[in-house]
């Protein structure tokens, strides 16, 4: 059977599957990777280790994905829309609520949602390409942990473009995209990549809070508040604490500017549907929850990247931002919590509450 008959097999079968978008890209030395080894030297990765694993040779994994999979001939990139018909977090100005970045609203995580779906291609292609080539077929599916850039393989499977705010964009359905990928050891017919549609637009670098987006299409994880809710461990520098407004776990800000992720259509997906929980959850909520509320709310959220250690201590600076005097009592008790790392937060939540209130209620 032919390569593109192949190609045509995998994007029906990934339709089958419940994915809104599948491409295949080839396995080639793409030019955005060579610049992925400068960014992990210069340290915009900020602690994300696994970002930095080699090979035995002591070359970045992700910057050449021949190096770590040799039989790889083709890479399949599927794309799952998880945008939801709730208002964008710019909408939404109260200051007893957090921000949990609509990605993580669903009841599953979304790793275990489209890798379910990944190995049913898997599954429906591997087989069929066996028997019509003759000889075995290798694949492996990979969601987040695989050796390779995915928005660069999605690029030049016609996904989407990287857009100025580092995200893939599709025409059609913007940047809320949850992305997954088939190796495959069978030579397939690559798609064209997509052009790019961003034009003269800068609204993602103008309204990102931190400066993260140190330059169109350039980001600078240190400076990125998903990095700081959710990967940073330990304390958050003081002087990225108040850019982090009421973001307590990840950001949708660069997304949600976006005139193309403006327009996308909402999923349909029962299994991404929000919890309404999650929807600007309750600050002090969130402050004072304990680890066994932690593990039942969160079970099977990708929250729990956070740790609650993280999910705390993100809430108290979200406090300390609002400038609302009704957190103080909350931020008092907090500072003295055993948890250090929330205490010294807590702390600086407090004295930057107090600040904000006129001289006559802090004479009261």
């Amino acid at each position: 059977m032919p390569a593109r008959e192949f190609s045509q097999q995998v994007k029906a079968a990934a339709a089958e599957a419940g994915f809104d978008l599948a491409g295949i890209a080839g396995v080639g030395e793409f030019p955005e990777l060579e610049y992925f080894p400068a960014w992990i030297a210069e340290g915009r990765g900020g602690e994300m280790a696994y970002l930095q694993a080699r090979d035995e040779q002591g070359s970045l994994k992700r910057a050449s994905l021949r190096s770590v999979a040799p039989w790889a001939r083709s890479v399949v990139v599927c794309a799952l829309n998880y945008n939801t018909a709730q208002p964008y977090s710019a909408q939404v100005n109260d200051s007893d609520r957090g921000w949990i970045s609509r990605y993580a609203w669903s009841q599953r995580d979304y790793h275990h949602v489209v890798l379910q779906k990944l190995k049913q291609v898997e599954a429906r292609i591997s087989g069929q390409w066996t028997v019509a080539s003759g000889h075995e077929i290798q694949t492996r599916a990979y969601v987040d942990t695989g050796p390779l850039v995915e928005r660069v393989y999605a690029k030049y499977a016609g996904v989407g473009w990287i857009g100025k705010n580092t995200c893939i964009i599709n025409q059609r359905l913007g940047s809320w995209l949850f992305l997954g990928v088939i190796l495959s050891s069978l030579e397939l017919t690559p798609d064209l990549p997509a052009p790019d549609r961003c034009g003269t637009c800068r609204r993602c670098l103008e309204a990102c809070p931190t400066q993260a987006l140190t330059a169109p299409y350039q980001l600078d994880s240190n400076l990125c508040i998903s990095y700081l809710t959710i990967e940073k461990r330990g304390a958050i520098p003081e002087e990225m604490r108040a850019g982090m407004g009421r973001q307590v776990f990840g950001c949708d800000i660069c997304q949600d500017v976006c005139p193309w992720s403006r327009k996308a259509p909402a999923s349909t997906g029962p299994e991404l549907q929000p919890r309404p929980e999650l929807v600007n959850p309750a600050l002090e909520w969130l402050a004072e929850m304990k680890a066994e509320q932690f593990a039942e709310t969160f079970r099977g959220s990708p929250v729990r990247r956070a740790k609650l250690s993280g999910l705390r201590r993100n809430a108290v600076v979200a406090m300390g931002n609002s400038g609302d005097a009704k957190f103080i009592s909350s931020l008092e008790r907090l500072s003295s919590d055993p948890d250090p790392v929330v205490a010294e937060h807590a702390s600086w939540a407090l004295a930057k509450v107090r600040t904000a209130q006129p001289e006559s209620r802090k004479e009261g």
